[in-house]
């Protein structure tokens, strides 16, 4: 028997299946299933919980820290100055997205950052707010309070964490591309949406997309003229920043990586100016409680209209955030990872770990959920990180700017920070994505335009379930309909054959339609025998064994002998155990002429 995860030449694995298919002994233990055994395969799961190999994989900084060299430490420190001076403004933008105190978007930034620099396998990641979680508390915690936001970023962590431990990444893989681009420009479609408000100084609030637009044009006489002027400045400095990272240099680079906080600081030092003189034209951020946040446990109570909810009365109201959450916080993180692999395997399981563990812990310094920020990893890339360590020097400046320049937020107009998240959401549309889905396979462009315009209409969480659903909807469909291949075989005694080849395994969804296809075959082309190619079957279910049983009794009430042809060891096994003095005869191997032969054997009289 071949060592498990030896290699073998081409020749060798061909003469194996070869043998497969011819040293088929005549015997009932032949055919016998045997029933995985779960005992050695859990004590090898269960013996690797402590071991050195297990440790080292699931705290990376195991591995890479003994390798650090001193020249990264600059490239390090830059990096995460970098990406700090990006999530101080945007943290502050989302806490006020999501309708919670400024300070929260802060108190969001730090703790992910010290977290992941432990338990992350990714260099370049950065965890932290993101928009589009900010835009989820929002639809779900809207007008209940920040305790209920902690303690969503809580059982957040713990769900999310629970998929790692389960192994579970792998189910991010059914989300497919199409969907996820759909979901992504969805989001950033809606969050622009929602800043329009802001960044023309309209008052009322809005959620969701439509809801956004219908607050505008019915306030559009109540726009505050320098605030939307102080708003489109914004956007244009923010994207002709963008444009210098190829220019002037290291001037230009920097300059771009830190457009955020030159347009906030900017901002802010404008409307200091303007308070001095005695005049305030802009909305501002107003005041943010100084301070570190602190240290303590979620809320599992809280008192909601001077009544006090108990930890089951709080979930209740959450509701489906706490499933729509962590699989937007997984496939947002996981998504990311795999755009800056840069060809290398992910290990989707350490990075579910990691994330929620982040959640977990930002929960006990009044965090709202976070999850992968594209922006700031891009960020990150761009600054020449080396090693997750850079994520610290991200949470220094955070935690330093929680002590020391909360009172200068006070200053920065609303309208700024609009003008930062409608910016950056320009990047965020997947227009590209569209157009290479178009190019590649049309058909897929259908879930990409259903989950865009459901996300839209209906909000994101069940936008995306319809994509999903959607998606596997096409996949069932290609896997009930089989192609067929159908050619005739004339033998040398002119006996003339039928081959139908299925290019793909048989299952329940597809067996019907296979032999709703022989049948109508046959009684068109009046041949007296049926070869059913098997070479492309690696695999066939219980109800296809029975379907494939019925089409070879209901051929032979027609006087039409039926062969099977080329099929695989698990195929016949399969097949035999159903009923093997029906399917025993009937398995045929060889090349085509070996196959005429038996034919013409077959049908002599």
């Amino acid at each position: 028997m071949e060592a498990e995860g030896s290699c073998m030449t081409i020749t060798e694995l061909l003469e194996r299946k070869q043998r497969q298919c011819t040293d088929y002994v005549d015997g009932v233990d032949d055919c016998k299933e045997k029933f995985p055994s779960l005992g050695p395969m859990l004590a090898s799961k269960l013996g690797g919980f402590c071991n050195r190999k297990l440790l080292l994989k699931r705290m990376p900084i195991l591995q890479w820290m003994p390798k650090y060299e001193a020249g990264f430490i600059v490239e390090d420190l830059v990096a995460g100055l970098s990406v700090g001076l990006t999530v101080i403004p945007q943290g502050i933008a989302f806490a006020v997205m999501a309708n919670l105190e400024p300070q929260y978007g802060l108190y969001s930034a730090f703790m992910g950052c010290f977290v992941y620099c432990l338990f992350g396998s990714c260099k370049d990641l950065t965890i932290g707010p993101t928009a589009i979680m900010a835009l989820m508390v929002q639809v779900y915690i809207a007008g209940l309070g920040a305790d209920f936001a902690v303690l969503l970023t809580f059982l957040t962590g713990c769900i999310i964490l629970m998929f790692g431990l389960l192994n579970l990444g792998f189910l991010v893989q059914f989300i497919s591309m199409p969907v996820t681009a759909g979901f992504t420009s969805a989001a950033a479609i809606t969050i622009a949406s929602g800043q329009v408000k802001s960044l023309l100084g309209l008052p009322g609030r809005s959620n969701e997309f439509i809801d956004s637009w219908e607050n505008v044009f019915k306030h559009y006489d109540e726009t505050k003229l320098w605030d939307a002027l102080l708003g489109t400045a914004t956007i244009v400095v923010l994207l002709v920043l963008r444009s210098l990272r190829g220019k002037w240099s290291g001037v230009g680079k920097y300059l771009a990586l830190s457009r955020n906080a030159v347009v906030v600081i900017g901002g802010a030092a404008l409307a200091y100016y303007f308070d001095a003189s005695g005049s305030k034209p802009f909305s501002l951020t107003g005041t943010v409680t100084p301070g570190l946040p602190p240290l303590s446990p979620p809320p599992f109570s809280t008192v909601l209209n001077n009544q006090t909810l108990t930890f089951p009365e709080m979930s209740s109201k959450l509701g489906s955030a706490v499933i729509a959450l962590p699989l937007i916080a997984i496939l947002e993180t996981i998504a990311i990872v795999k755009a800056f692999s840069k060809g290398k395997t992910i290990d989707a399981t350490q990075e579910l770990i990691a994330l929620g563990l982040c959640n977990i812990a930002g929960s006990f310094v009044s965090s709202m959920p976070v999850t992968g920020s594209f922006t700031r990893t891009a960020v990150n890339n761009n600054s020449g990180v080396r090693t997750p360590l850079g994520g610290l020097a991200t949470g220094i400046l955070v935690l330093l700017s929680l002590g020391l320049l909360t009172d200068t937020f006070y200053f920065i107009p609303k309208s700024v920070l609009a003008g930062v998240m409608i910016a950056a959401m320009f990047f965020m549309i997947e227009f590209h994505a569209a157009a290479e889905i178009w190019r590649t396979k049309k058909v897929d462009i259908i879930p990409f335009i259903v989950t865009l315009v459901a996300c839209l209409l209906l909000g994101l969480e069940y936008g995306m379930l319809i994509g999903i659903v959607l998606n596997v909807c096409f996949v069932l469909y290609m896997t009930s309909r089989p192609g067929i291949d159908q050619a005739l075989l004339r033998t040398s005694s002119g006996i003339e054959a039928m081959v139908v080849k299925p290019d793909q395994s048989l299952i329940y969804s597809s067996v019907e339609y296979l032999k709703h296809e022989i049948v109508k075959m046959v009684d068109k082309s009046q041949v007296c025998t049926v070869i059913i190619d098997g070479s492309c079957m690696s695999y066939v279910d219980s109800t296809a064994a029975k379907v494939l049983l019925s089409t070879v009794e209901e051929l032979a009430l027609r006087q039409r002998t039926v062969l099977l042809w080329n099929c695989n060891r698990s195929v016949r096994c399969t097949l035999c155990r159903l009923d093997k003095q029906l399917f025993y005869p009937l398995f045929k191997s060889g090349d085509l002429a070996e196959l005429s032969r038996q034919v013409s054997c077959q049908d002599a009289p």
